[in-house]
């Protein structure tokens, strides 16, 4: 009985923390500044940075211990004439930002790498907005000489929220974040 009390006052608190919060209003989205895809021995990396600003109420949340996903998304097709595009490789990379109050360190984490400390948020974003080469297909996935359409894109994934605050991140548009999708044309090497 103690257990299931404090999981319902555990979920109670939450819900009003997602309500007190104020109304996160995302800036202009995110803007792809910067892409491009490279042959390397392990296969085809891709390079890019973004460009955006958190509001007041996506920082708040934050600093009141809410981590912040954000996905990128890519996804190479070849154009056939006699059927659908051919997808070739479809990837998505997640990268995590939260804050510990205790240690007044913010942490990014990205899918399948390490987690690094900042001091300031600025610092943590930089590595959000230009995070590393990301390897999203191995060596052979491409078929040499061939040229496919690549889409790319990146935002705010509200997926990954605690379930209190998805309510009201899924209801309150101010919580969108994304880009719109990027395509450009790779000759694979």
């Amino acid at each position: 009985m103690t257990t299931r009390f404090f999981r319902l006052l555990a979920w109670q608190l939450l819900l009003a923390l997602a309500c007190a919060l104020p109304p996160a209003r995302a800036a202009d989205g995110v803007e792809i500044t910067r892409t491009y895809i490279e042959a390397v021995d392990e296969g085809y990396k891709l390079a890019a940075s973004y460009a955006f600003e958190l509001n007041h109420g996506l920082e708040d949340a934050i600093q009141s211990g809410v981590p912040l996903f954000f996905t990128t998304e890519i996804e190479l097709t070849r154009p056939r004439w006699y059927w659908f595009d051919e997808k070739a490789i479809v990837a998505k990379q997640t990268s995590r930002i939260s804050y510990n109050v205790l240690t007044r360190q913010y942490h990014v984490t990205v899918t399948g790498n390490v987690q690094q400390s900042f001091s300031t948020l600025d610092d943590a974003l930089f590595l959000i907005r230009r995070p590393s080469r990301w390897l999203v297909a191995p060596r052979g996935a491409l078929k040499p000489g061939e040229t496919y359409n690549v889409t790319l894109r990146m935002g705010m994934d509200r997926d990954f929220l605690p379930k209190p605050i998805q309510v009201n991140a899924f209801n309150n548009s101010d919580w969108r974040l994304s880009s719109n999708k990027k395509t450009f044309l790779y000759k694979a090497e």
